[in-house]
């Protein structure tokens, strides 16, 4: 059996995608971080400026809503959704980890478009900083790679 896709070995090539971006505003140093290292590797990959468009919502529990308005128009060959929760000393830090994580991966199947989850949970604003530019970075590239992906199999 031949696999379809070797993960490393896979040439990422974003020209001519449509991809959709949403970021949450609360901690926004965090989450302006995760866009500008997402964006700058989108770029790098291909994506035309003008192919991206980018909104922003309050905070991680509207993401998801976001994102499904964007999935619904059908333009977009994947999804972003930045985002940074950070642990808090009440259960809230779960509450919204765990649903918009689920209402996420949710939307990717309903809707059966790539939605890269870049929305950091972490133990600390230390943690965050630590992850903001890898994980944006990361973002672009699993939309980039996804998108295509979904391309050869349909």
């Amino acid at each position: 059996m031949q696999h379809a896709n070797k993960g490393a070995d896979v040439a990422l090539d974003g020209k001519g995608l449509r991809i959709g971006i949403v970021q949450a505003r609360f901690n926004e140093d965090i989450t302006d971080a995760l866009a500008k290292a997402c964006r700058d590797e989108l770029a790098a990959l291909g994506v035309a400026d003008d192919d991206i468009e980018h909104v922003s919502v309050p905070g991680a529990l509207e993401v998801p809503v976001a994102l499904q308005a964007l999935a619904e128009r059908e333009r977009y060959d994947a999804l972003v959704a930045l985002g940074c929760i950070i642990r808090g000393e009440t259960y809230h830090f779960e509450l919204v980890a765990n649903e918009s994580g689920a209402s996420v991966s949710r939307l990717a199947l309903d809707y059966r478009i790539p939605i890269a989850n870049a929305i950091l949970t972490t133990e600390n604003l230390e943690q965050a900083v630590a992850r903001q530019t890898d994980k944006g970075r990361d973002a672009a590239r699993v939309a980039v790679e996804m998108a295509q992906l979904l391309a050869t199999l349909s």
